[in-house]
């Protein structure tokens, strides 16, 4: 979710690049005799893995992390760092579920491999052949989007377009928010270019189980986490048990403190993100993708698929070339890829010349990121609950420098510049933002000419209503986008919504007929600490109804 385009491809350039050492005291699972570990000098020379996780966790005010790495099959490193909740004294360990996000899109993309492979559908069928009701904004665009298109980000829609429909959590089903694509515009020609999005996951949701005859949760239950052994997953908070060990989500503030979220979940597009998950299952996931498919032998000596070598091959494959932006800092240098793309619920990169495939997650208040070397035979995954992309970077970085025999480079001093460049950043974006605001700021019109319901042709209708003496607003379809409206300046408003764990306040921008009269309104994020995944901007409001009822 919160996979903004800069900060994607920032986030693409950390992956490509992580690094770190291991340790001799693997947790819970055999450390493995005979790979191409550390010898004793360059482990001496090192600092432990455990302690540089820690270091780093503390550096980027991360209460916990879960960090498992595989190399031929075997974990070789499995361990949990800090606390999953402030103050409760229970530690991280690797059986702590963390919400895992975007990489969710990787099971989705391996479940239309699994269909590809049962010859339920192909990846060159048209998304109309198994949901003939489906519409793009663009009739060429409806015609020929593919199953691989909409794996792959290259839609034509925009970043991040349409997430309002499920975040937060609406009351649209699936359907309703596949249905309203044929309302949101492209940004950019079908099949040009990469934009991150995730509305056409919820795309291959419904042709998974349209194709499968079973709902998405069920398949993703029965075909890859039963069969691969991932009892420490579930496919969205909803499942979540209270005998679950979850870590607690914590977002930063200004100041710096951490504050606490509830478990979040996209039930009208369970594909695209929230899967929850340990570090012990996540080493399954992996060892099954680094094995091209094959399942771990069973109890009589035998040995299953979950999916075909030609299915991996596909996943693997670019589809959408990406730009590659210069590293922030200077420090990030040796980050800097060679290539860049997205296949199916994968990005594809390189480091120190080899072939990196990843992929990162974020919600509110976690992130994760799994990163396969497959000619190493080697994978990473690293779980956290605080939303610091740094930390991820500078742990995934480390072990890969480590594995590649590469000079080790201080990730976590790279990250925490890049961090304080970006903190930067944002405090002059803030600075000039607040500069709008007058301080005596009073609108052009009496506050019951702003009331109305207003409607957005893909999101649907917004109302703002007169509540003794201030105006208030209600998205219809979102039930905790509710909030306040104080003056900005003349006809622009802030919205502070009444759950501050969302911290995605909003400016609204009334505007005027020729008879003076206000008729529609725009809206922006009132802050670029806000995620993209609040995409107001695509918003065009047309006040359907004037007046003052809620």
């Amino acid at each position: 979710m919160m996979e903004t385009m800069r900060r994607l491809v920032h986030f693409v350039l950390f992956l490509a690049g992580c690094t770190t050492i291991l340790s001799s005291n693997a947790e819970q699972r055999p450390i493995a005799q005979g790979t191409d570990l550390l010898s004793s000098q360059e482990h001496d020379a090192n600092t432990d893995l455990a302690t540089y996780v820690d270091g780093a966790r503390k550096q980027f005010n991360v209460p916990g992390i879960a960090i498992v790495v595989v190399k031929d099959g075997r974990v070789v490193f499995e361990q949990g760092s800090g606390e999953r909740k402030l103050n409760d004294g229970k530690p991280v360990d690797v059986h702590t579920m963390f919400c895992i996000a975007s990489n969710t899109k990787s099971f989705t993309a391996t479940a239309i491999e699994i269909l590809a492979d049962q010859g339920k559908l192909k990846l060159e069928d048209r998304v109309v052949d198994h949901l003939p009701w489906f519409r793009m904004a663009d009739p060429y665009a409806t015609r020929e989007m593919r199953i691989r298109d909409i794996l792959a980000h290259r839609s034509g829609l925009g970043s991040h377009a349409g997430d309002l429909l499920f975040v937060p959590a609406s009351t649209y089903s699936t359907r309703e928010v596949v249905e309203r694509l044929r309302d949101l515009p492209l940004a950019t020609g079908f099949r040009s270019s990469f934009d991150y999005e995730n509305i056409m996951y919820a795309v291959a949701t419904l042709i998974i189980e349209q194709v499968s005859g079973e709902s998405y949760a069920d398949f993703i239950r029965e075909h890859i986490f039963v069969p691969i052994g991932m009892t420490e997953s579930r496919i969205d908070s909803t499942y979540l048990t209270p005998s679950d060990d979850v870590a607690t989500a914590y977002i930063p503030q200004e100041d710096g403190r951490l504050m606490p979220i509830p478990p979040l979940a996209w039930k009208n597009n369970i594909g695209a993100a929230g899967i929850y998950s340990s570090v012990e299952d996540m080493a399954k996931w992996v060892e099954v993708q680094l094995a091209s498919g094959r399942l771990p032998e069973d109890r009589n000596g035998d040995t299953h698929r979950l999916f075909s070598a030609a299915s991996q091959q596909r996943m693997w494959s670019t589809i959408t070339p990406i730009d590659i932006e210069p590293a922030s800092v200077p420090q990030l240098q040796a980050a800097q890829p060679n290539f860049l793309g997205y296949a199916e619920g994968w990005y594809l990169s390189d480091y120190r010349g080899q072939r990196t495939v990843w992929h990162g997650g974020g919600f509110p208040g976690t992130v994760s990121l799994v990163t396969l070397v497959p000619s190493l035979h080697l994978g990473i995954v690293v779980l956290t609950n605080q939303q610091s992309e740094e930390v991820l970077n500078a742990i995934t970085f480390h072990i890969l420098d480590t594995y590649m025999g590469a000079r080790e480079t201080n990730w976590i001093e790279a990250y925490a510049a890049s961090a304080k460049l970006d903190a930067a950043r944002k405090a002059e974006e803030s600075a000039k933002q607040a500069a709008e605001r007058l301080s005596d700021a009073r609108p052009s019109h009496a506050l019951a000419s702003y009331a109305g319901t207003y409607r957005d042709r893909w999101y649907g209708d917004i109302v703002v209503w007169l509540d003794g003496g201030e105006l208030r607003m209600r998205f219809t379809k979102s039930p905790r986008l509710v909030g306040s409206l104080s003056p900005w300046r003349k006809d622009t408003f802030l919205v502070r919504w009444d759950d501050r764990t969302l911290d995605a306040d909003a400016l609204i921008d009334f505007t005027a007929d020729r008879r003076g009269w206000i008729s529609g309104a725009g809206m922006r994020r009132a802050s670029p600490r806000t995620a993209h995944a609040y995409d107001y901007q695509d918003l065009h409001l047309v006040l359907e109804r004037p007046g003052t009822a809620n």
